[in-house]
Order: C-alpha cells, then structure tokens, then sequence
C-alpha cells in the first residue's frame, strides 16, 4: 500500500466533499432563504445527523477493514430495547446504559466470530442477524414501546441527549467526540495501521504478523457499540423507544460513508469525510422540501450520489492498479 498516495488522495477527497457541501447550502439558501439562512434548521441538523453519523463512523471501519455490515439497524434498536428493559427491572438507568452497550458489543462479536471463525461471509452473516434481531425485538416487545419519560431531568439523560448551553444538542457534541477519537485510531494508532493493511491486502498483513481475525472481530465489535450508542440516545432524544428504530438508516448511513470518500473494496477510507457526509446527507432532504420538490426525490438523489461515489472510487483505484 502507497500510503503517500493514499494520502493525498484521502485529502482531496475530503477537500473536493467539502467544496460540494458548501455549494449544495449556498443553493438551498438561494432556494430557500426563508429556511437555510436561519440558525434553526443548523440546530435541528445538529439533534437529528448525529444517530446516522455514529452508524456511519463504525461503518467506515467495517469497510475499510475489507467487509461489510448490515445489521446495524437492528442492533441500534435492540439496545434500546436492552436498555429500557433492565432500567424498567432495576430502576437503574446506568445498568441499563451498560446493558444496552454490551449487547451492541455482544452482536459485534457474534458477528465477528461467525464471519472469521466460520468462515461465512460478512454480507451472509449481518443481513441474516439483522433480520433474527428485528424479529427477535417484535416478538419480545409484543409490537409495543417503552417510555423514557422518567428520566427528564437526570444527569444521564442531559448527558446523551439535553441541551448544552440550552441549544446545543448534547448528541452532537458526542458524534464529535467520537469522530476525533476514531480518526485518531485510524491514521495515528497501530490498529488503524492493522485495519488498514488487513483491507488492502488480507495475506500481506498475515505475513507481517497481523492477527487479521482478531482485527476484524474487533471492528466489528465497535459497530456494534456504536449502533447501540446510536439508538441510546435516540431513545434518551425521543424520550421513547419503539421497535420500528432504525428502519430507515440503512440507506442513510451507507450513502454517508460513500460519499464522504470510503471504498467498497476495502483498505481505504476517511473519517472527516463521513461526519462532512453526514451533514451533507442529513441536509438533503431539509432542501428538497423546503425547495417546493416532492419528498419522494430523497431516495432518487441518494441512490444517485451512492452510484456516483463507487463509480469514481472504482475509477481511481482502476488508475492507481
């Protein structure tokens, strides 16, 4: 692997997504003054993007480690579900924080061990356990929701999901967080090396003594933590949890890595471009509408941004072969 190379390119992508984000909002606000050029609607971007973001932070790891993962939908709202129960057993909403988290992690691994271990391949394995956890979710729940009511005015709840300074959503700041802590695991931290190398070229990163499955599992296991991060405070935001959560995300958070400038073929990817495709994604469907064009043109702009992104990703690395 060219790392040079690779990171030049990472830094023009990032760049040219940026200059593509800046003048998609100056045609919303030539559009729809009335709605892009006041702080509401950047607010409201802030409370909603990062639940789509997180997903996609993890999601960029999966795909730069050369796999794939489709049960995130599912895990954000079991933990949820994980969550409400053991708060409702316990009366503890810290127990249930950790409980809804460790069966993310507990998903993660899960799919990681048959993925590695068996051998299945990762796109078998996610899709199927997306569907066995959203079953599982209906049959337990009964089809119904839990309330989080109780919890307005606890410290957690603040936390995850309050306000900060009394208009800042808290959520916000964590997709923030995270998104420097996982860019610094990446580009700055021997793992990100292993990630990397083991997407690039599986056999050469055994040779240099990498413990690919472990790697991987690992990745795993932090999508599965973070689509449970997700679906926590989107319950804490909400105030409820439902078993319809995270139907919807899948195409969102897929269309938010590939444009923010991930490959599909694995060993490569960007973590600034996922949170600047985050907003980007996120602020598509706010100016459709608000430009008088039917709802209906979301899908149709996101399937064209994702064939977009993988044609031009396939072409460079077409090039640099």
């Amino acid at each position: 692997m060219n790392f040079t190379k690779l990171n030049l390119g990472r830094y023009r992508t990032q760049l040219g997504l940026i200059t593509i984000f800046a003048l998609i909002l100056a045609s919303f606000m030539l559009t729809s003054p009335r709605v892009f050029l006041r702080p509401t609607i950047y607010l409201a971007f802030l409370s909603t993007v990062p639940f789509v973001g997180i997903m996609g932070l993890g999601l960029t790891l999966v795909l730069i480690s050369g796999e794939i993962d489709m049960s995130f939908p599912s895990v954000m709202a079991f933990s949820g579900y994980v969550c409400a129960t053991i708060f409702s057993a316990t009366g503890s909403i810290v127990l249930g924080v950790v409980g809804g988290l460790a069966s993310g992690a507990g998903i993660g691994a899960l799919n990681g061990t048959l993925i590695r271990r068996i051998g299945i391949p990762s796109i078998v394995v996610t899709l199927g356990m997306m569907f066995l956890i959203r079953g599982c979710i209906n049959v337990l729940s009964g089809g119904l929701g839990k309330s989080f009511t109780v919890l307005i005015g606890h410290p957690l709840h603040s936390a995850l999901a309050g306000k900060i300074g009394g208009f800042i959503p808290a959520q916000s700041v964590w997709f923030v967080a995270l998104t420097v802590i996982l860019w610094l695991i990446l580009f700055r931290h021997k793992f990100g090396n292993y990630v990397l190398f083991v997407g690039d070229n599986e056999g050469a990163a055994r040779m240099m003594g990498i413990n690919v499955d472990r790697t991987k599992t690992i990745v795993f296991i932090l999508m599965g933590t973070l689509a449970a991060f997700a679906g926590l405070i989107d319950s804490f935001r909400m105030l409820k949890w439902w078993p319809t959560m995270g139907e919807g995300y899948m195409l969102t958070t897929f269309a938010t890595v590939f444009v923010g400038g991930t490959s599909m073929f694995g060993g490569e990817g960007t973590i600034l471009g996922t949170f600047i495709g985050a907003f980007l994604i996120g602020s598509l469907e706010a100016g459709i509408v608000a430009a008088g064009l039917s709802g209906f043109w979301t899908q149709v702009i996101y399937g064209l941004l994702i064939l977009i992104a993988v044609t031009i990703h396939t072409l460079l690395r077409r090039k640099e072969e």
